[in-house]
């Protein structure tokens, strides 16, 4: 349960402010282990293309950050990204209720390996698109 909270109080910091990371505000954390980060969130306009569906920019920002808290959750601090692929299976639309989860594969001394799932729980958890994200782990002094 600590876990949980301490990666709830890592997205509320991150996305209150005027960064980009803003566009993180309504995803919410709903489960966290070790290395392990489940969020969801419902898809309003803000998040869609001009087209109606989910936003690749959006998506990406979801297997960035949902990732990095997944690290973090594993007691690293964040650090930068070195390599981050995403591949779009299915779209998602207004009013889907999205789940991102995001798992360390391996987290070493410098390096932190994570994939990331995100399925559309407003279809039977069709997946929607699968990321692999690659950090380098902040140097702690």
């Amino acid at each position: 349960m600590a876990i949980l909270r301490n990666a709830q109080r890592i997205m509320k910091f991150v996305t209150n402010g005027p960064s980009f990371d803003s566009v993180m505000t309504k995803v919410e954390v709903v489960a966290a282990s070790h290395g392990k980060c489940r969020c969801e969130v419902t898809l309003d306009e803000s998040h869609l293309n001009r087209g109606g569906s989910l936003h690749g920019g959006f998506t990406a920002t979801l297997v960035d950050s949902v990732s990095t808290v997944a690290v973090m959750c594993a007691d690293k601090p964040p650090g930068v990204s070195v390599d981050m692929n995403i591949t779009y299976l299915s779209p998602a639309k207004e009013g889907d209720i999205i789940e991102i989860d995001a798992e360390c594969l391996k987290v070493g001394k410098t390096l932190a390996f994570a994939t990331v799932d995100i399925r559309n729980k407003s279809n039977g958890d069709r997946l929607v698109a699968q990321g692999r994200h690659t950090k380098h782990i902040a140097q702690q002094s």
